[in-house]
């Protein structure tokens, strides 16, 4: 019994050296890091109670994006504006890109991780890369107007024999207006299509008494907002769904498909904010352009449009969408299928493979 009550003392006296060393060491400061798991709360760091504790900022992975300036780029502006507050899962090194050559140029070198994108220059790029690239998601239907001051135009069919004023060329624009000119049965080339930037057709909008244009919103929003004898004649989106060949596709996101292999929870985590992100940017309803929550100051914040005002007029009009996996795969194989009968080369030259499909493959 003494020996028993002996190894008792030494147990607790044992126990009472570890908790008094233990309470020496070092401390995890509030808000510390920990390599458990992703900030997911957007807290910034800060536990929840609950025992588990979220990455600090330095622990997220750091993801390269490139968005396009305009519809295309609309979308990402709250994932935009929570990453600047850092409170999303992954820090993102962000590039608002004016032209989709830009944007090429940055997923050939390996400069961006993730882009907003054309749907038909996504395409083209992959079949150039033999796969390089991978589609994840639809974030923008169709954006294209004809505007016109005067009232000559009502219908795709009376653009013939005028002269046009247009931007995109070699993108989704030139692709969409020249098919939807052959199904009115016009030849494209009874059309004077002048391709220019959008700042040139907006100049040439206000030096003409009469004069045509071909304009995505916000461009569109913008010219008919400064000049109101501008007036949206044709929805391009309203003549495409007539043909009732399925949704004219017009932006989509993309990521470097070795980026996809390497990170892959860094890409599951982007197409969740990412939704979200465009789920607050469509939905909320108030457009207070003065409160930097809203959608509009948020799309102003990172020049995606010239200003709030315009943002809070274009956002209704900019189709945004979130279409992944099968739904994307449907969505985008119709519409290359079509823009490949069309013109082979506004494709790359093929209809991608399945391989080209994030989730699909």
């Amino acid at each position: 019994m003494k020996r028993q009550k002996k190894r008792i003392a030494l147990v607790l006296s044992a126990v009472m050296m570890l908790t008094l060393l233990a309470g020496c060491g070092p401390k995890t400061p509030v808000g510390g890091s920990s390599s458990s798991g992703a900030d997911v709360s957007g807290t910034g760091g800060a536990s929840s109670g609950g025992g588990s504790s979220v990455s600090e900022p330095e622990e997220r992975p750091e993801v390269k994006l490139t968005v396009l300036s305009g519809p295309t780029g609309v979308g990402a502006a709250k994932l935009l504006h929570d990453n600047a507050l850092g409170e999303t899962r992954n820090r993102y090194d962000v590039t608002v890109a004016a032209a989709n050559d830009e944007v090429t140029a940055a997923l050939i070198n390996g400069d961006t991780d993730l882009a907003a994108i054309a749907t038909n220059v996504a395409a083209a790029l992959s079949a150039k890369t033999d796969g390089a690239i991978q589609v994840l998601a639809v974030n923008t239907l169709g954006v294209l107007y004809i505007l016109e001051k005067g009232e000559s135009v009502n219908t795709i069919s009376d653009l013939k024999g005028k002269t046009l004023y247009a931007t995109g060329q070699g993108a989704n624009p030139e692709y969409v207006l020249n098919y939807l000119l052959t199904q009115n049965d016009v030849d494209p080339a009874q059309v004077d299509i002048q391709w220019m930037s959008a700042q040139e057709v907006t100049a040439k909008m206000a030096a003409e008494e009469e004069a045509i244009c071909m304009l995505p919103v916000p461009a569109a929003t913008a010219l008919m907002g400064k000049d109101k004898s501008v007036r949206q004649a044709v929805s391009l989106s309203e003549e495409w769904d007539k043909l009732e060949r399925g949704a004219l596709a017009m932006g989509c996101v993309v990521a470097r498909s070795e980026f996809v292999k390497e990170e892959p929870e860094a890409v599951e985590d982007f197409l969740q904010e990412y939704r979200a992100s465009i789920e607050y940017i469509r939905d909320t309803e108030t457009q207070d352009v003065s409160d930097p929550e809203s959608p509009a100051a948020m799309v102003a914040e990172f020049e995606l449009t010239p200003n709030a005002a315009i943002a809070a007029a274009a956002i209704p009009q900019c189709n945004l969408t979130f279409l992944s996996g099968r739904e994307m795969w449907e969505t985008l194989d119709a519409y290359y299928q079509i823009l490949f009968q069309a013109d082979p080369a506004a494709v790359g030259g093929a209809v991608p493979y399945d391989s080209f499909y994030y989730g699909m493959e």
